[in-house]
């Protein structure tokens, strides 16, 4: 094989390094997955580490953790891939420190430890929050459908449910009419049907009226439960509508807020819920609490408008700008859309297009709602009645909380960029994490199954987008900064069992043979911090 790269031969003996630790350099995420385990207290976030008295040694909670952090953001997520890759991937190999669990250990982990592991998410988030990677003031906010186990045909609504009986019904029907005309064929002829046929057609009775009883058993259930879906394989996942040129999706909407700087997910949620619009304040508050901000502003699209929803958030100090969807009739029919009307707030009175001014009248309560309705006696003489309404006058309604909206518009008004702004933030991680996933869907069945994958797909998704921004290496340093033996401050929330510091870190330097404590200021953050330490222990230099 002249003029050719050729490679060893496979009987050669090589020596390799004698240190596990030489495969791996110092650059590799490994090590970035393998410090942030270790500088977790599992025992507070629910691990079970103490281990049996007795029976076979089982393997530590931190060891598995470390393959599925590892496994999902390698895009490794099954566990008979895991444990095959444990035995031939030399990354896993240092991780693992050369162990090799069977595939049924490494499942079970995953769904005994479910609510352990979304601790473990939040506290990434914890951690990029101390180390000043969020933005705190501004948060993206939107949900997307992921497929689940269950397949659509396993998937029944009561009208899917009605129509498919009604197939069945006919199918029987039909089979049902064969056998009579082979009757009495076979009575008036003597002749014998085909016997092949005979019995296909007996098979296919058989099969219809087997689904028959299984979907009025499904009916009967829906009629005492008051379900309105049922679905065979995952119980909890539901059947939603995406786009109009889309078809349906039977899985999971999982909600999520994404802020601005980096990208990051600060929260998220799993649902069954096929819309968005009662999960706005869900979100916003879980955004604040992730970042620990006392104001916040979130984005989100229409699909999140609802009256009550934005008035929670602002009553709770959370500024929202959420566009207002075009739902009018009357601007459907060519008619003056509410919008038309202005509020004048001095006189408690709207003002029409043809500057009428339309009244207080009375206050009702509908749908939960304190209603005031303003009409004039003057429609019936205005020029452009027809261009209002086709009543005897038009009424204006205004909700008690109508000043909350009014404001929450005027912000987007001002500032039309944000809606923008919103898409070009929260779409990247969905389309990246379903990238990760492949075309398939969650491996996980149930609600909360789902939310223990569904943490994992977005602990590896910030963790490589902290890698990306940062580096290996300065994450690494941040992360030993924050669990500094000699800091001072009382410990943050986040980190059971481990004093952190924000503001105060004892760094040693060489200073004519003294050395003195640095003090940061509380300004700088804790990665900064971090980054002064290894440069004044490598250079020696007299400030930080």
């Amino acid at each position: 094989m002249k003029r050719f790269i050729e490679g060893l031969d496979r009987s050669q003996t090589t020596l390799l390094p004698d240190c596990i630790d030489d495969y791996v350099d110092e650059d590799n995420p490994v090590r970035a997955v393998d410090a942030f385990i270790d500088m977790l207290d599992l025992a507070a976030l629910g691990f079970d580490v103490e281990p049996e008295a007795t029976g076979r040694p089982g393997y530590h909670p931190a060891t598995l953790l470390k393959l599925y952090v590892y496994g999902y953001l390698n895009q490794v997520q099954s566990s008979r891939r895991l444990e095959r890759e444990c035995g031939r991937n030399l990354e896993l190999i240092w991780l693992m420190g050369r162990l090799k669990p069977d595939f049924k250990t490494i499942a079970d982990f995953r769904r005994d430890n479910g609510l352990a592991i979304r601790k473990v998410c939040r506290q990434f988030i914890a951690l990029c929050r101390d180390i000043d990677l969020l933005d705190a003031s501004l948060v993206a906010i939107d949900g997307s459908k992921f497929k689940a186990v269950n397949a659509k045909t396993k998937s029944y609504t009561r009208e899917k449910l009605k129509r498919r009986l009604g197939e069945i019904d006919a199918a029987i029907d039909r089979y049902m009419g064969e056998l009579d005309r082979a009757d009495e064929v076979l009575s008036k002829t003597g002749m014998h049907p085909v016997e092949a046929r005979l019995s296909r057609v007996v098979k296919k009775l058989a099969h219809y009226r087997k689904e028959a009883r299984t979907l009025r058993a499904i009916e009967r259930r829906m009629d005492s439960t008051g379900e309105t879906q049922v679905s065979l394989t995952d119980p909890d996942c539901r059947a939603m509508a995406t786009t109009s040129k889309q078809p349906r999706v039977v899985g999971y909407n999982v909600q999520s807020a994404v802020e601005i700087k980096h990208h990051l997910i600060v929260a998220h949620e799993v649902t069954n819920h096929g819309y968005d619009r009662d999960a706005l304040s869900m979100m916003a508050h879980k955004a604040r609490d992730a970042m620990a901000g006392d104001k916040i502003e979130a984005i989100a699209d229409k699909g999140y408008y609802k009256g009550e929803e934005i008035v929670a958030c602002e009553q709770a100090g959370i500024a929202v700008t959420v566009s207002k969807p075009h739902t009018s009739n009357a601007a459907a029919a060519g008619r003056f859309d509410r919008a038309d009307f202005v509020y004048l707030a001095e006189e408690d009175a709207y003002l029409c297009p043809a500057g009428k001014r339309l009244t207080y009248r009375y206050t009702n309560e509908e749908g939960g709602k304190t209603l005031r309705t303003y009409w004039t006696n003057a429609c019936e003489a205005c020029v452009i009645k027809h261009r209002c309404t086709t009543g005897k006058e038009r009424r204006i309604r205004r909700w008690e909380h109508e000043d909350i909206l009014e404001r929450v518009q005027k912000r987007l008004d001002d500032d039309p960029d944000k809606i923008p702004l919103r898409s070009k933030t929260v779409e990247h991680p969905f389309g990246t994490i379903k990238a990760w996933m492949g075309a398939t869907h969650f491996r996980m069945k149930t609600l909360k199954h789902v939310a223990t994958e569904m943490a994992l797909h977005v602990l590896a998704y910030n963790m490589r987008r902290v890698i990306a921004i940062l580096g290996v290496s300065a994450l690494i340093k941040a992360m030993r900064a924050l669990i500094a033996p000699k800091a001072t401050n009382t410990s943050i929330i986040g980190w059971p069992g481990r004093l952190l510091s924000r503001k105060l870190f004892s760094c040693r330097r060489n200073l004519v043979g003294q050395s003195r404590p640095c003090r940061a200021s509380p300004k700088q953050s804790v990665f900064t911090q971090a980054l002064c330490i290894s440069t004044v222990r490598a250079s020696k230099v007299s400030s930080c």
